[in-house]
């Protein structure tokens, strides 16, 4: 498809957006939303050293909100024939549900900012014969560390255009591309162990060798693990691990419908402290080449910066319109949508961990360093206990190298590790969690 076929067909999905809401308000909604994406993605799939599926898949499809006494029916679809019978369908469940007291209204329209660096025209317009390329160069760069050997793995290439119409005059449209890579990797001697790196832009990246080559460096690196000790120690959390933790525990617990409905340990504590003072963190939808950086969120409110923790202090939560007119505030701009076919939620954009003491913690620290968790996924949201495997730990101490382990088990509760957290400098981002390494001390089981 060419790209002026592909401004041509928004254009076209943009018309039966309006459509849509029109046919709405007919069958009796009060008011109406229309969330529309068209994309185009290319995929490269790597089983070890080969190329097992190259795809090109292009998609669109509308989605639709209607507002009557306060419910709010949804229904969607990408076929355009099929119209009518969304806004009917969407009006007739808004209606079967009945009144809701707490719903205000959708949002008005409002002035919002474009983030700069999230589109690129060289991802616009890739082919599959390219992404090849560039997975052939990762799975080159593995190659250079003769211990090691990849696994699986896979390059990606998006570029897609959502836009929000509502019947208060919000139409906001939005371009934006994504690639996005990863590889693991395994290295053989007397023991196994394994490695993985990944590379999410919003920019094109010709070569990806230094991610293949850091994937079979990190399982080379876990060859002749150690037996680890049990105990108390400082241990050194790598970005992709505190990001899983952030991801199951604290996030979950700024988010404002779970504070509503009683699963957050953080409800009623605005203003409380929370953590060491070192602690500063934020949710901002307006970073440069963020991941999650846009001009407005999934119902058309302008993207922010808002600050949830200062100085180790609660400072708010996120919220979409409807919990924030539940209390009466505004939207934060945090409600977020994964396609057309599924509804508004609370949810973060870009979180942002920094301290203005940020030091280097691996030139002080005598203890444990972990780069990745096996299980983050079982932490208890509510309570903000958990219990997992570390992924890639290391025995580490000052001014000597550093020592595979073979098996660490952590367990711990997050909120309380908050209390004595120390900040890192290695910031990275993983995903729209943008973090650097965090050093706490806490209960390991080692074998």
């Amino acid at each position: 498809m060419k790209i002026s076929d592909i401004s041509d067909s928004i254009d076209s999905l943009l018309d039966y957006g309006h459509k849509l809401l029109s046919l709405a308000l007919r069958e009796g909604a009060e008011q109406a939303e229309v969330y529309g994406m068209m994309g185009r993605s290319v995929d490269i799939d790597l089983r070890r050293d080969v190329v097992e599926l190259a795809s090109e898949s292009f998609h669109r499809g509308l989605g639709l909100r209607a507002v009557v006494k306060g419910a709010v029916g949804f229904s969607s679809t990408s076929d355009m024939s099929l119209l009518p019978f969304v806004a009917k369908s969407a009006v007739v469940s808004a209606r079967a549900r009945g009144g809701d007291e707490s719903w205000r209204s959708l949002p008005l329209p409002e002035k919002v900012v474009h983030p700069v660096g999230i589109f690129d025209s060289r991802l616009q317009q890739i082919g599959p014969e390219e992404c090849l390329d560039i997975a052939k160069s990762m799975l080159s760069g593995c190659r250079t560390v003769k211990e090691a050997e990849p696994v699986a793995g896979g390059v990606a290439s998006i570029c897609g255009t959502g836009f929000v119409i509502n019947s208060l005059g919000i139409e906001l449209q939005e371009t934006s591309t994504l690639m996005h890579a990863s590889i693991e990797t395994i290295a053989k001697a007397a023991d196994v162990a394994t490695g993985s790196e990944f590379f999410n832009s919003r920019g094109y990246q010709p070569s990806l060798e230094d991610v293949g080559r850091a994937a079979a460096e990190m399982a080379r690196s876990s060859l002749g693990g150690v037996k680890a000790e049990s105990g108390t120690f400082d241990v050194l959390i790598k970005p992709l691990a505190v990001a899983e933790l952030l991801e199951y525990t604290l996030l979950p617990a700024l988010a404002a419908d779970n504070v509503q409905k009683g699963r957050s340990a953080l409800a009623k504590r605005v203003g409380e402290k929370i953590s060491a003072e070192c602690l500063m963190l934020a949710d901002d939808g307006l970073i440069s080449g963020g991941l999650d950086s846009s001009a407005f969120d999934g119902e058309g409110v302008p993207s922010q910066r808002t600050v949830l923790i200062e100085e180790g202090i609660l400072r708010g939560y996120v919220y979409d319109s409807y919990t924030a007119g539940k209390v009466g505030l505004r939207s934060t701009g945090n409600a977020v949508r994964s396609g057309y076919s599924d509804v508004p939620r609370v949810g973060n954009r870009n979180i942002i961990v920094s301290s203005p003491d940020a030091r280097d913690l691996l030139e002080e620290t005598k203890g444990y360093l972990v780069g990745g968790l096996i299980g983050a996924h079982t932490a208890n949201p509510i309570s903000g206990d958990f219990s997992v495997e570390a992924k890639n730990a290391f025995l580490i101490a000052p001014g000597e190298e550093a020592r595979p382990i073979r098996s660490l088990m952590l367990a711990g509760n997050f909120f309380e590790l908050l209390k004595d957290i120390e900040i890192g400098r290695d910031v990275r981002a993983i995903g729209a969690i943008v973090t650097p390494t965090i050093k706490v001390r806490m209960k390991v089981v080692g074998s």
